[in-house]
């Protein structure tokens, strides 16, 4: 999957990558990469129509990827790295698995399964043990660290804000797992996600009682110029929220995949909500006008 994909080369690994996703689009080189998986769904669906689809598949018993386990075969990969976290973002460890146990020799299969901030850098750590990577794990693992810290002395006194974090618009759910901890280290206070927990389907009246500061707009797997857009679709709900300000954000790159591009996610919250304490950031801020 696309976090497992940017790790490996984030660890200097590239050259080693024989295979990727369908969605693996970070690093750039991986263009040049085979597809082992695509998207069954259609394209163009609005949120409701994919939240459906999803749902109706998934009720019975139907992937939403598929694998192309011929192409897998072809590439003789010793390590596949996959994922038991969400069946809704790519295939099923089970039919990684599977599809491994046909090869010969048979690949290890390693499952990625980051629910919080902590065991996302702890993937780190376990990919580097299957490669043989432990002194670029070790670099990398600090250079993340120090740059968690610096955001956390640019914001120390600094008064929090109320936040919400919008993970998907119709129908509405909060972002759970590692962003309510951004949000934290951002110098916010999430409102309604609850860290290491599933991302939570409420009605709107829940955001309503909340009374938000400010709501981040992250719907999952879509970049900054979609999530704006998203946003927009829903600004009478948005402008009911009460908030003083709505932001869109890249989820894609920086809060859907639990990668090393998680802190690029942590300075651009930083900075989008404490602009005069965070003055720069990685990502653009999409400022939703209600």
């Amino acid at each position: 999957m696309p976090h497992a994909t940017e790790l490996l080369y984030a660890l200097g690994l590239g050259d080693s990558v024989v295979g990727v996703t369908h969605e693996c689009d970070y690093p750039p080189a991986t263009a040049e990469l085979p597809r082992i998986t695509r998207d069954v769904l259609p394209a163009g669906l609005s949120a409701a129509e994919i939240d459906a689809a999803v749902r109706d598949r998934t009720e019975r018993g139907e992937a939403i990827y598929l694998l192309d386990e011929e192409k897998l075969a072809e590439l003789e990969p010793d390590l596949i790295v996959t994922q038991e976290l969400c069946p809704v973002c790519a295939v099923s460890y089970e039919e990684v698995r599977d599809a491994a146990k046909k090869l010969d020799p048979c690949p290890t299969v390693i499952a990625l399964d980051p629910k919080t901030f902590g065991e996302t850098m702890g993937d780190i750590r376990t990919l580097a043990q299957a490669t043989d990577a432990r002194e670029a794990a070790l670099d990398l693992v600090a250079r993340q660290r120090a740059r968690v810290d610096r955001v956390r002395l640019a914001l120390k006194g600094a008064r929090r804000r109320r936040v919400i974090a919008i993970e998907w618009f119709d129908p509405v759910f909060i972002a759970g797992h590692w962003t309510p901890q951004l949000i934290d280290m951002a110098g916010g206070t999430d409102l309604l996600g609850f860290a290491g927990e599933h991302s939570e389907q409420l009605d709107w009246e829940l955001l309503d009682a909340a009374k938000p500061e400010v709501v981040v707009c992250i719907p999952c797997g879509y970049d900054g110029p979609r999530a704006l857009a998203e946003a927009e679709q829903f600004s009478d709900r948005l402008r009911a929220l009460g908030a003083n300000e709505v932001v869109a954000l890249d989820a894609a790159a920086y809060f859907s995949r639990p990668g090393p591009r998680l802190v690029d996610g942590l300075e651009t919250l930083a900075h989008a909500l404490h602009p005069d304490r965070v003055t720069e950031a990685p990502g653009r801020v999409h400022r939703v006008m209600l």
